[in-house]
């Protein structure tokens, strides 16, 4: 299979550094997200200022600069999809961030994981292409070697509980079907994302340090789909605490 191809090779034809250039002033650790209400109020809460773009052929993203806890810290947020946030994450290395926060929705895969509840994953099963560009071929890739620990004692602070666990990682929101569900459960998959596995890859390629963890949202543990909270415009006031321990990781790394 192509997919098994690994060229372990670190310079492409095309490579982030073609595209941008490091940007004077850049913090180096950032905080990333996914849902774009939770990130403009973010943006908007912490005064954050605009210090450069990351371009695509469909829209531009800005990457500001805001303090936090006295620390400066990067915001960006990241695509939907492994292809283009990998890509984005690797131009923001190149800009000059070191260290990741990136957090988002997840679909569930057990019921009992509530709305919004946090989950850090340890490993995830390759359902889809881009880590293949990064990683050799494996089912599973370990994610979050760095910062648990950290992480767990902010939680803790804030009264906070977490569910630990493996996630699928796949690229075909609509090919999730019954059967695959039952087979990744079986799997020990507890959650389902679209990034993760890429994000692991790229992190372990480039060797930078990048956290990942999820709040629940809609849930696939069941004979039908079950919407829950999915949408970025829902609960935005319990996401706003969830952005806030993404940035208390930050400020601490």
């Amino acid at each position: 299979m192509l997919l098994h191809e690994f060229d372990p090779s670190p310079s492409a034809v095309l490579n982030p550094s073609d595209i941008c250039q490091p940007l004077d002033g850049c913090p180096k650790a950032a905080v990333s997200c996914f849902e774009r209400h939770t990130f403009q109020r973010m943006v908007e809460r912490l005064g954050a200022v605009e210090i450069g773009r990351i371009s695509c052929a469909t829209f531009e993203m800005p990457v500001y600069r805001a303090e936090y806890q006295g620390r400066a810290v990067a915001l960006f947020q990241s695509y939907v999809g492994a292809p283009g946030c990998v890509g984005a994450l690797d131009e923001l290395f190149t800009l000059g961030v070191e260290k990741v926060v990136l957090f988002g929705s997840c679909g569930v895969l057990d019921k009992s994981i509530q709305n919004c509840g946090i989950i850090v994953p340890i490993s995830a099963l390759r359902d889809e292409g881009t880590s293949y560009h990064y990683a050799p071929a494996s089912d599973e890739i370990e994610v979050n070697p760095y910062y648990r620990e950290e992480f767990c004692q902010i939680l803790a602070r804030h009264g906070c509980s977490c569910v630990e666990g493996k996630v699928w990682t796949t690229d075909a929101i609509y090919r999730e079907t019954a059967g695959k569900v039952q087979r990744r459960k079986a799997q020990g998959c507890i959650c389902v994302d679209m990034e993760c596995a890429a994000v692991a890859a790229l992190a372990q390629f480039r060797g930078k340090a990048v956290f990942q963890f999820f709040h629940g949202a809609d849930s696939l543990d069941g004979e039908a789909w079950d919407k829950r909270g999915l949408g970025s415009q829902y609960n935005l006031s319990e996401k706003d605490k969830i952005a806030q321990l993404a940035l208390e990781l930050a400020a601490e790394i």
